[in-house]
């Protein structure tokens, strides 16, 4: 019995993760009538629909296009990956029913990739109140909240009672389906606060509305900074967040699906410039952009690897002299590194959830360097072991020489460990500090800097110490 329970849940889970692409692809081949296949269509998802249209031809998709409404094909497209390949694939006619059914923020996005001509052509086509939401959004800079606003939401006045709100509610979800939040405007239209779906439902008709409206509910306005925004936005975790203008007008909100979007996007700019790259790519990108992309940064690091190598050169002596040090040149340089891009992720976590005052900011570098300090005595221990026993049994050296080089070795290593996760901690604190996205102070600039500290602080103990003092070579 619990044998045949176990394998029917096994069967549930497997049919909620079933990939309809194939099935899907097979429908839309088969010869049934385009009423039947516009019904058999209706009943999968709109994701599942639009994961499919990369694998059909463009004969396949336009059946699909000719079949299916142009609100159903709104929502097929929103789950798109690259909803303006099929978009332009429309008829003209048909694209502007889509447009007009598509969430204003998608139909922004498309039409910014038009030519002007073309972009102005279809924006007379559209309906006068779509026209009105795509014009505002396209009046922002794309850095700004107000290009991503969504004008899907429930606006109500102050001045109604709970009935009268209830009626307004039920007129506008209609044509809006953001309804867990209603939005209230004074008289002048200037924006008082918003109230939860549930207590408005539960409200009796003789409860004042002011009574229900939360005045102290989170907004932003439409012309800051997205990623001045993110941090707020994750804070509250509300459904959407109200959008307003210079004066204090409601003009639209900020959703879930939106919220998403904007970390989504934070996160892959982030790490763009973690991996040393001046945009995110993706795998359809062009090779020509991909390299001009990458360029300015190869660039600026391989100037910094020369004044590396220079550096190198200064202590040529030294290495002339005692040529055994190289060997170990890299274990100093690599530790150093993953040392520096340790503290720089801590550092960049740390400063994308608060801001930090001037004690915190002293309390995270002490913090990495007593880390950095205890991690670099530990391996640097470690490695004068080691490095001794491998000196004196593979090079052929006495103990005393042996564990000379490999205490230098050591010596160094904990000292280019201590610095390095100073660096990597005051770097991106000084970007804050200019106003420069800290994310900028990437995982190869901070190595390569560190390479920088590393090859002095090894070189310069290895002179001082193996040389000079006890007169090694």
């Amino acid at each position: 019995m619990e044998e045949n329970e176990l394998q029917t849940r096994e069967e549930e889970n497997s049919s909620s993760d079933k990939d309809y692409r194939a099935e899907l692809s097979a429908l839309v081949s088969s010869t049934i009538s385009p009423k039947a296949l516009a019904d058999r269509l209706t009943d999968y998802h709109a994701h599942d629909i639009a994961d499919t249209l990369p694998l059909l031809d463009g004969a396949a998709r336009a059946k699909i296009y000719r079949v299916l409404d142009a609100e159903t094909l709104a929502d097929i497209l929103e789950n798109a990956e690259d909803p303006a390949q099929y978009l332009g694939e429309l008829p003209l006619r048909k694209r502007t029913d889509v447009l007009s059914d598509m969430d204003v923020s998608y139909a922004v996005d498309y039409l910014k990739g038009l030519e002007r001509g073309e972009r102005s052509i279809l924006l007379d086509l559209l309906p006068g109140e779509t026209r009105k939401d795509i014009s505002l959004l396209l009046s922002f800079d794309e850095d700004e909240i107000g290009s991503i606003i969504s004008t899907n939401y429930i606006e109500i006045s102050s001045s109604l009672s709970v009935k009268d709100a209830m009626h307004a509610l039920v007129e506008q979800a209609a044509e809006n389906d953001n309804i867990s939040t209603l939005y209230v405007v004074d008289e002048n239209h200037l924006y008082y606060g918003a109230i939860d779906l549930k207590d408005l439902i539960i409200a009796r008709e003789t409860t004042p509305l002011s009574d229900i409206i939360a005045t102290q509910y989170p907004y932003l306005y439409a012309h800051e900074a997205i990623a001045d925004c993110v941090d707020r936005i994750k804070k509250y975790s509300e459904d959407s967040i109200p959008v307003l203008d210079d004066n204090d007008k409601l003009i639209g909100v900020i959703t879930a699906e939106d919220v998403i979007r904007i970390v989504d996007d934070e996160m892959g700019e982030d790490y763009a410039k973690f991996a040393g790259l001046t945009a995110e790519e993706d795998l359809h990108e062009p090779v020509k952009q991909s390299i001009a992309k990458r360029l300015p940064w190869l660039f600026t690091l391989l100037g910094l690897g020369l004044i590396v190598s220079a550096v190198v050169g200064v202590f040529e002596s030294v290495i002339a002299s005692l040529t055994l040090v190289i060997c170990f040149q890299s274990l100093i340089l690599d530790m150093a590194g993953n040392v520096g891009t340790q503290s720089l992720a801590v550092t960049i976590r740390v400063l994308s959830d608060a801001q930090l005052e001037r004690r915190q900011k002293a309390l995270l570098v002490f913090k990495e360097a007593r880390v950095g300090l205890l991690n670099g005595l530990i391996l640097g221990s470690s490695s004068c072991l080691l490095v001794g026993l491998y000196i004196h049994f593979f090079k052929h050296q006495t103990f005393a020489a042996a564990y000379a080089i490999s205490g230098c070795i050591g010596a160094a290593l904990l000292v280019a460990m201590l610095l390095s996760a100073v660096v990597g901690t005051v770097i991106p604190l000084f970007f804050k500090r200019i106003h420069i996205d800290p994310a900028v102070a990437s995982g190869p600039l901070i190595t390569t800097i560190n390479d920088l500290v590393a090859v002095v602080t090894y070189y310069g103990l290895t002179y001082l110490f193996l040389l000079k003092f006890l007169h090694l070579s």
